[in-house]
Order: structure tokens, then C-alpha cells, then sequence
């Protein structure tokens, strides 16, 4: 790999502490601190994503490159730095937090003149591990290779996955922080993004007052990443949380799309630009269910449950907006902009939810339809990706019940029977509402409707079987994740089987998980 390439413009712009101290403490007026990885001396390649390196500039891994993806004997050309950033957590100021179990090796610039971050998670402490080891376990690291990879496959903006190794160690981890800690294997996963700056890094300096850093932390970020915005002066900054908004805003809908739940929206865990990031105790949706939380940390109030996802992306904007008023200072301005956000959401949502349906355009009658088929959906405990494949091939000469029962997760009785034929009737008197032919509508749902979806219980198996020296799920997996609108394998296209309805890592996993 051609990680001689790879360098550090963030440590060289913005003040930092470089002592290389990994004692774990606050470090008021910096963005980062220098740190060096752990280092493991007998690591074990799972995979490599080999077409995302060619991709990002670092080309084909060669064997010696497998110290380099455990952060282990470093080139002197890589100044490895660990980010310092705040957060409101669960609805409060939680002060600094920062990078506790990602190091990052710096910037990568391709042919195209595309900027891509690289980063560690789980190679060692930093400062920021608020007396945690900095360590990851294979369960998490797993997750957050192929979810990542089946985000990118599916359309959505993310962070992705370069590789997943063992390191060789044990980390002792309490999945469900029950008092009954267990070792497990250690592994190191490296993500990449354009950027991995968060909402957390501008209430950082904004907090602490810092007006001329946060000033040029947004400038970075404009002319890094935002390269659209041509205005100056506070027109700029206003285009910027403008344009942070909107990016949002969308990232929201498309997980309402494929019904992804990321579990733990504190503003830490929100990407400046509108990236799927942190993936931890997340889920896929099986049964429909707007109150629907995978984490346990979030009981019993469930403020990250599906539904709330677009209420909490807005309120998290709004701390976002007190961040920025130090160098926008204009109230008025802010509170437009995020009373705006709600139109522009549900807008971007309802025409989304027609696209499923396969409607060519979103009706005022809509809303009506919409409420009642969520209404449907919940009361039937119907599986959310499946109930939208089977509306695509329903056929009226085929028994109902038949139809739809394996789509429920309860037994469908005579009456609920009639409630799904009573929806199907009104599904296709609106169908007749469309311009588009029936099978221009079809052709709509096929390219917005996944055919798989990466499902808890699916993880649980795979990483049950990596732990015994097994990769037959895995490399299945990778190829269904990379053709999610395709139907490759048929045995994952069925909804989660009742054995798995309570064990944990395939229901509910905690923050750490």
C-alpha cells in the first residue's frame, strides 16, 4: 500500500497538545492530541477491502502492509493524532469526550484530488478513553465492517471499512453491563471518511470560547468540503449550517428508507457531513416500529427509537446553531433556518415513502395513507423490508394470508387478514392516481426497497462463527451487502427467526457493544 502518501494537514493548521501523553485527561484549547497506537505483535488479516484502497489512493495490500492495519510499526513519515471534541449525550452537556478508541493516521488524496481520513478504532488508549482501554472486540469491529459496507451499498452516505484484523489479544468486555464481564477477542478495524469532524468538535471550541479557532475550523471545513459555498464573510457561515442542515436532514430520510436505527444520536456521534458514523449498538428493523430502540442504554425513555430520528437530528442542529452563533451571531437567522427544517424533512420523507410505494408523486391525501398504513404495519407487527418486496410482486390470484403471513411476526387471524385485503384495496385505488405505468411503478419500488438488509441475528451468527475460525457467513454476506437490491440468497430474505427474539446481539445491545 502506498501509505508513504499518507499525511497530517489537520495537526499542522490547528493548535494541539504534541507530548504524546496518553494518560487520560481533559486538554482545554486544543483539537488534538499526538498518540501513538498500541501496537500488536501477532495480528491475524480477516479482510481487506482491496477495491476501496485502489479507490482511495493506497492500492493493492501486500503482506508486510498488515503491521501498518493494527497501527504497528509505524512509518516516521505518519504523526498518528486522536481528535478532541464535546457532546450533549442522551440530552445533556457531557463536557469534553473525544477520540477514546480511534487514532487516525492522517489524509489521503487519490488522482481524482479526492481527500480521504484513515483511521483506527480499537489500536489503544488516548487521552479521550475516559478510563477505558482504547481496545475494540472482534463482536463490534464486525459490525461496524459489514454495516458500514452495507450502508455504502445501499445508497447512503457513510464512513466505510478498509480492513478487519485480530490483534492477537483479549479484551474483557460487559456486553450488556450486567456484572458479568467476559474476555473476548480483540480486533482493530480502519474506516475511512472525507472527514470524521462531528458536530462535537465545533461545541468543543465554541464552549470553551475559542472565537478565532472555531472561525477557522469552519473555514477548513469550507473550503475542504464544501467547496459549493463561494460566498464571504457571515453569508459563508450561514451557507455552511444551511447546507449541514439539508445534508442531515437527508441522511434521516434515507434511514427511514431501509429502516435503519443508529441507536445512540448524541451530537459526538454526528457527522458535519451528513455521514453514517459510529456505528455501535445500531440495528436494521425487522418488525415495523416507530418506538423501536436497539440500544439499552436508551431504556426506557428511547429517545434514539426509529421514529424520533428525524426529531433529534433537528435537535441537534440546535446545538449545532448555539455552537456556531459565536461567529454567525444572528439569531433570527438560526432559528429560520431550523424552523425551516422541519418542512424540508417531512417534505424529502413523505416523497420518499412514495417512492417505496411506488408513487410517481406525493398527493395531499398522502399524509391519510401514510398514517393509516404505519397505523397497519405496527398493529401486524409487519416485517418492514419484506412487507414493501412482497407489495411489489403481490398477485390478487394468490390466497392473501398466504401472501403476507411470513411477513408478520404474529399469527394473522381472519380479522387482520382483513385489514391487510382492506389496505390493498386502497393501495391500488391510489396506484391509479399515478402517470407512470404499473410497470414504471414497479421499477420505482425495485430501486428504493432493498431486497436484503443486514439483520441483527444475521450479525449474531456471523461473529459467533468468525470466533470459531469460520468465514463461509461472512464472505456470504459481503456478497449479498454489495447487491442489496438484488435477491442472491433467498435464506436471508425472511424475517428474524422467533429463537433469536431475546438474546442479546440480536434485540438490544448496549453503548459498547
Amino acid at each position: 500500500m502506498n501509505i508513504e502518501n499518507i499525511k497530517q494537514p489537520f495537526i499542522k493548521i490547528f493548535p494541539g497538545d504534541f507530548s504524546g501523553n496518553l494518560m487520560q485527561r481533559t486538554t482545554p484549547k486544543v483539537l488534538f492530541s499526538t498518540v501513538l497506537p498500541a501496537g500488536f505483535e501477532h495480528p491475524e488479516l480477516i479482510v481487506f477491502n482491496e477495491k476501496l484502497s485502489e479507490e482511495i489512493g493506497l492500492g493493492k495490500f501486500e503482506e508486510q502492509d498488515l503491521d501498518f492495519l493494527v497501527g504497528s510499526n509505524l512509518p516516521e513519515n505518519i504523526q498518528t493524532y486522536s481528535t478532541a471534541y464535546a457532546g450533549h449525550q442522551f440530552g445533556n452537556w457531557a463536557g469534553q469526550l473525544g477520540d477514546g478508541r480511534a487514532i487516525l493516521a492522517g489524509e489521503i488524496i487519490n488522482s481524482l484530488g479526492q481527500k480521504t481520513e484513515i483511521q483506527w478504532k480499537g489500536a489503544g488508549a488516548t487521552p479521550y478513553s475516559r478510563h477505558a482501554d482504547g481496545r475494540a472486540v472482534l463482536r463490534s469491529s464486525v459490525r461496524e465492517y459489514l454495516m458500514s459496507e452495507a450502508m455504502f451499498h445501499l445508497g447512503i452516505p457513510t464512513t466505510r471499512a478498509l480492513s478487519l484484523a485480530f490483534t492477537g489479544e483479549n479484551v474483557v468486555r460487559d456486553i450488556m453491563y450486567n456484572g458479568n464481564p467476559q474476555e473476548e477477542k480483540g480486533a482493530v478495524v480502519i474506516r475511512t471518511a472525507e472527514t470524521f469532524l462531528r458536530f462535537g468538535h465545533y461545541e468543543l471550541i465554541s464552549a470553551q470560547k475559542e472565537h478565532k479557532t472555531l472561525q477557522d475550523l469552519v473555514d477548513f471545513t469550507i473550503e475542504n468540503y464544501f467547496p459549493e459555498i463561494e460566498s464571504e464573510g457571515i453569508q459563508k457561515y450561514k451557507d455552511f449550517f444551511e447546507r449541514v442542515c439539508k445534508k442531515t436532514a437527508d441522511l434521516m430520510v434515507e434511514w427511514f428508507r431501509v429502516g435503519f436505527v443508529h441507536g445512540v444520536m448524541n451530537t459526538d456521534n454526528i457527522s458535519i457531513l451528513g455521514l453514517t458514523i459510529d456505528y455501535g449498538p445500531y440495528s436494521m428493523m425487522d418488525e415495523y416500529d416507530l418506538n423501536f430502540t436497539p440500544n439499552t442504554t436508551d431504556l426506557p425513555g428511547r429517545r434514539y427509537a426509529f421514529g424520533k430520528q428525524g426529531q433529534i437530528s433537528q435537535w441537534n442542529l440546535w446545538q449545532l446553531a448555539n455552537a456556531l452563533h459565536l461567529i454567525i451571531q444572528d439569531e433570527q437567522f438560526l432559528e429560520k433556518t431550523l424552523n425551516e427544517f422541519g418542512d424540508y424533512f417531512w417534505n424529502a420523507h413523505d416523497n420518499m415513502l412514495c417512492r417505496k410505494f411506488g408513487f410517481d408523486q406525493l398527493l395531499e391525501s398522502d399524509e391519510e395513507f401514510f398514517t393509516n398504513w404505519q397505523g397497519l404495519m405496527q398493529e401486524l407487527q409487519l416485517d418492514y423490508t419484506l412487507f414493501f418486496n412482497q407489495l411489489e410482486k403481490f398477485d390478487d390470484k394468490i390466497d392473501l394470508k398466504f401472501q403476507f403471513e411470513n411477513v408478520s411476526y404474529i399469527i394473522l387471524d381472519s380479522e387482520k387478514v382483513s385489514k391487510i385485503k382492506n389496505f390493498i384495496k386502497t393501495y391500488n385505488k391510489r396506484l391509479e392516481k399515478n402517470i407512470i405505468s404499473n410497470k414504471e411503478s414497479i421499477e420505482l419500488m425495485t430501486k428504493t426497497n432493498p431486497k436484503f438488509i443486514l439483520r441483527n441475528y444475521l450479525l449474531f451468527e456471523c461473529i459467533e462463527e468468525i470466533n470459531i475460525g469460520k468465514t463461509e457467513l461472512f464472505e456470504k454476506l459481503i456478497k449479498a451487502l454489495q447487491n442489496p437490491y438484488q435477491e442472491i440468497y433467498p435464506e436471508f430474505s425472511v424475517k428474524r427467526p422467533s429463537k433469536y427474539n431475546d438474546i442479546a446481539g440480536c434485540s438490544m445491545l448496549s453503548c459498547s457493544s
